[in-house]
């Protein structure tokens, strides 16, 4: 999780700070920009990280319970003999 809150970080500098040089903003509030940028898409990329990861979880263990379900009408049930 490490490198997705530093990659969204990295691009919330990027794209805050690169749109304030765009714009003709002085050097201070064009860094003040980019560490705004940069704590909100760090943020940003991590929730959207913990959705993704949720929703591989969910499907891992849907397909899990669908494996264990086939398997458990495929099994052969034993009759025990008696005498």
């Amino acid at each position: 999780m490490r490198y997705v809150f530093l990659l969204g970080g990295i691009l919330g500098f990027t794209l805050a700070a690169g749109t304030a040089f765009w714009m003709g903003r002085a050097a201070d509030r064009l860094l003040l920009d980019g560490a705004i940028g940069c704590l909100v898409g760090a943020l940003l990329f991590r929730w959207l990280w913990n959705v993704m990861l949720a929703g591989l979880r969910e499907t891992v263990v849907a397909k899990q319970r669908a494996a264990a379900a086939e398997a458990a009408k495929h099994k052969p049930e034993f009759s025990t003999m008696k005498s």
